[in-house]
C-alpha cells in the first residue's frame, strides 16, 4: 500500500506564511491562522511543504488503508485559499447558504475572495467539523 505523502514536518508555520509573496494573500492566511488557532485551541504545524494543518486524528478505510490527519487546516494556493473542512459539506447546507461566495471539493472549501466570506459563519463551520471529527476519533 502506498504511503501517504503529506505528513507533518518541523517547518516554522510562521515562516512559511511570511515567506508568501502575495502580501494580501498573507494577511489572509494570517487571519485564518488565528481563526483556527481560537476554534481549535491547538497548536499549527506544516503538513508537507504547503498544508497548515491543526490537530490529528486516526482514520481506517474498510479497504485497511489507515492514517494520521490534521482535524481541519488551510492551504494558500495561487488560485485560491483553500480550507480543510474534514467533515465534509453535507450536514451544513444551512450554513454553506450563509458563508459567502466559495466552492467546495468533498472536504476542500475553495475561497478565491476573502472578502466576500462570513467569518461568524465560517468559524461556526470549522468548529462543527472538528467537533465531528474529534467525536468520530474516540
Amino acid at each position: 500500500m502506498a504511503e501517504l505523502k503529506t505528513k507533518p514536518t518541523e517547518r516554522s508555520v510562521e515562516e512559511f506564511l511570511n515567506s508568501l509573496p502575495e502580501e494580501n494573500r498573507r494577511k489572509e492566511c494570517l487571519a485564518i491562522l488565528k481563526l483556527m488557532k481560537d476554534v481549535t485551541k491547538k497548536k499549527p504545524k506544516m503538513w508537507g511543504p504547503s498544508i497548515v494543518g491543526f490537530g490529528e486524528y486516526h482514520y481506517h478505510y474498510e479497504s485497511g488503508r489507515e492514517g494520521d490527519w490534521f482535524l481541519t487546516g488551510f492551504s494558500p494556493r495561487k488560485q485560491n485559499l483553500t480550507l480543510y473542512i474534514m467533515a465534509g459539506f453535507a450536514e451544513y447546507a444551512d450554513l454553506m447558504r450563509k458563508l459567502g461566495k466559495h466552492k467546495t471539493g468533498k472536504s476542500c472549501l475553495y475561497i478565491n475572495n476573502f472578502g466576500d466570506i462570513n467569518l461568524p459563519v465560517l468559524r461556526e463551520l470549522i468548529a462543527l467539523s472538528v467537533a465531528h471529527m474529534t467525536a468520530m476519533n474516540k
